[in-house]
């Protein structure tokens, strides 16, 4: 009888194992993952290079730069302060495993510096990834699992780096930090005559001269 009731148990749990709801088994996927850049309200960034080094070993460089996902709302508030939201489209790092690490050097142009670091991804980080692909949200299991994993990159004043992947239900959940360092050959690898990617804007100059920038609250 134990021995029926145990195998019973057994054949169970198989069955509400392959009748999961919340398995993303047949959902679409990308076979990819997409690092994407973020920044604080008014802070503008502009990314001049990144690489990614996968659990293999492998380097893939280049592998993302430009603009970050940001704004300057004309709202009245200090939403420079703290990260109010993080979002914005990324880059597939096509070719690439799970990253172990990531390298980033941007321009803060609010600051007029250049800065650069490596951040380390947890194991944590990277099971997250690989969740919120294969299983659905469990506040929604009638809706199909992301599509590709993300890691996000926040870029903030004072060569402050902060890292958040999205989890099964879409949010973000902050894995990883780091505090980078000022490229001793400044913009552009010293080959622009030390030219900015942009100019601060009036609306940041007014931010910036009611409500300073607000160090710390990233």
């Amino acid at each position: 009888m134990k021995k029926f009731i145990a195998l019973l148990c057994v054949l169970l749990i198989a069955g509400c194992q392959s009748t999961d709801p919340l398995s993303a088994k047949n959902d679409p996927r990308s076979e990819w993952w997409e690092l994407a850049f973020t920044e604080p309200d008014y802070m503008k960034v502009w990314v001049e290079t990144s690489s990614v080094q996968d659990i293999t070993g492998k380097v893939f460089s280049d592998s993302g730069a430009g603009t970050a996902a940001g704004g300057e709302p004309d709202d009245g508030t200090e939403s420079a302060r703290g990260w109010a939201g993080v979002g914005g489209s990324g880059r597939r790092v096509v070719g690439a495993d799970l990253p172990v690490r990531i390298y980033v050097r941007w321009q803060s142009i609010v600051e007029q510096k250049t800065w650069h670091a490596w951040v380390d991804i947890p194991e944590q980080g990277r099971q997250m990834m690989v969740s919120s692909v294969n299983q659905r949200c469990p506040h929604k299991p009638e809706q199909e699992a992301r599509f590709m994993a993300s890691v996000y990159l926040g870029l903030a004043p004072g060569g402050v780096v902060q890292v958040w992947v999205r989890d099964s239900c879409n949010h973000p959940i902050k894995v990883a930090s780091a505090q980078a360092e000022i490229e001793p050959l400044g913009p552009s690898q010293g080959k622009n005559e030390g030219r900015y990617a942009y100019p601060v804007s009036d609306k940041a100059k007014l931010y910036i001269h009611k409500y300073g920038i607000p160090y710390g609250s990233w």
